[in-house]
């Protein structure tokens, strides 16, 4: 049945009936929060929403026991800009990370001038934890995790290191920790694994106070590579493969290419699986040790689906119902796949059409828990979407900009999409326009009948950015 809901939520973006006068957030106490932030999954990927070649049965069931958001948008189409805008509640054209451009060995620093939402956390008394990849600072500057509010960060610090699963090292906090398993190209410690076991260390420790943990998983991206075990081995032989091959001589730890594949497709169900099985561990944790009714878990993704090291999303049908992929501005490179599971508050086996963006997490944890909203955001709090109390302001548009491939800007008004791409050559190019309503998968450019429309969105994109220094077209 949810299945049905969320198509219908698709072809039909009508206001979510779930709207009431009063403001939960001062009748209910602040709950813990767990963000999961899966990389390049794509909207086709969970059984909830089509995926047929294989299950995802806990992904499943936090959207049959939570809010499944149908018109949720990532920050970017791509990895370091989308969590800096979750971060800081500021849009691609006004964020201090714009594209996925890093240095010292890490992603570009956010400024400390600059108020994030993990140091939000820590000032309402929250224990933080973050476990995963990060992509906001290099190691040991401004915007490196243990310098941002976290009290616990154990992952990769570059967004480009966390391409590859079986790396020479990651850091917890400010200390490199040598995967000595993985010298000369061994493939004994598994990352992925590594960070969830550090996470569930996390949760297990903190339980019984107010915690925060943002978990910005590295499956299913990049190198198509999971331990040989027996969920890899349920998956080989179901598809047809066709085998991708790479580098398996020597380190390749992200010197550019990616390790050999005999079974692709097989490869993408089972990280698929795993990251479906950690979520369900963490939902199964929360249960056994009381705290669900307290707890707000969000899951999602930081952008459409990826094309990269073996990776056939055709295959899969990633993509779902939209057009594109990751670093496309089309509906498949940024709507993502959301949930928000919260029992006892959030409604069960709900789907609701409130058009959010990332942008919009911080003024919502910052209402939940009483926190500061930093002045000049983009950010509305989602509160009453989520708990279905309270008037719901909309957002009049929202905008993206991607710096790679010529680049890309598209803004959002109503079920109106304007898009235009090759930015640096062309400019003053005409927009695409679509009309999502009526063309949910962009397939259909209506510029032409609506020349007042083009207008209007045209002078809406050239005035939605601010200029930054790095983040020129």
């Amino acid at each position: 049945m949810l299945l049905v809901a969320v198509l219908s939520a698709v072809f039909f973006f009508g206001s979510c009936n779930l709207k009431s006068e009063g403001s939960k957030s001062e009748n209910v106490a602040a709950p813990n929060m767990i963000y999961i932030l899966a990389d390049d999954l794509g909207w086709g990927d969970l059984g909830f929403l089509g995926q047929e070649k294989f299950s995802t049965p806990n992904i499943d069931r936090m959207a049959e026991q939570g809010m499944f958001f149908s018109q949720h948008y990532s920050g970017s189409t791509v990895c370091a800009p989308s969590r800096a805008v979750l971060f800081t509640g500021l849009h691609t054209g006004h964020a201090p990370i714009r594209g996925n451009k890093g240095m010292n060995g890490g992603g570009y620093p956010i400024a400390d001038s600059i108020p994030m939402m993990s140091e939000m956390f820590r000032e309402q008394g929250y224990v933080t934890g973050a476990f995963g990849k990060w992509g906001m600072g290099y190691p040991g500057s401004e915007g490196s995790p243990e310098n941002r509010g976290f009290d616990e960060w154990y992952g990769y610090n570059s967004q480009s290191l966390a391409h590859n699963f079986y790396p020479e090292f990651l850091w917890h906090n400010n200390r490199k920790v040598i995967m000595e398993g993985n010298a000369d190209g061994g493939t004994e410690q598994y990352s992925f694994d590594l960070i969830h076991d550090k996470a569930m260390d996390f949760l297990a420790a903190h339980k019984d106070t107010a915690f925060f943990m943002y978990l910005p998983y590295t499956i299913p991206h990049a190198e198509l590579i999971v331990p040989h075990d027996s969920i890899f081995e349920s998956f080989i032989g179901q598809y047809p493969e066709t085998p991708w091959k790479g580098v398996d001589d020597g380190p390749r730890y992200r010197k550019g290419p990616y390790g050999s594949q005999e079974y692709p497709h097989a490869a993408f169900a089972a990280m698929v699986t795993r990251l479906d099985m950690a979520v369900g561990e963490i939902l199964s944790k929360l249960e056994e040790y009381g705290i669900a009714e307290h707890t707000l878990v969000i899951f999602t993704s930081d952008n459409g689906t990826h094309m990269e090291g073996g990776a056939d999303p055709e295959f899969f049908d990633s993509n779902g119902p939209f057009r594109g992929y990751k670093r496309d501005l089309y509906e498949g490179g940024i709507r993502v796949p959301t949930i928000a599971w919260w029992p006892g508050t959030v409604a069960a086996d709900t789907v609701n059409t409130h058009v959010s963006a990332f942008w919009d997490m911080f003024p919502t944890f910052a209402e939940l828990t009483g926190g500061t909203v930093p002045e000049g955001i983009d950010g509305i709090s989602m509160v009453p979407a989520l708990t279905g109390q309270g008037n719901q302001e909309e957002h009049a548009r929202l905008y993206w900009e991607f710096h790679e491939r010529g680049g890309r800007i598209a803004l959002r008004e109503g079920n109106w999409k304007a898009i235009r791409y090759n930015v640096s050559e062309a400019p003053n190019s005409r927009i695409e326009l679509y009309n999502l309503e009526a063309d949910p998968g962009e397939t259909t450019n209506v510029v032409e009948e609506y020349p007042e429309v083009e207008r209007r969105l045209d002078a809406l994109l050239r005035t939605a950015r601010t200029p930054h220094p790095v983040w020129e077209f």
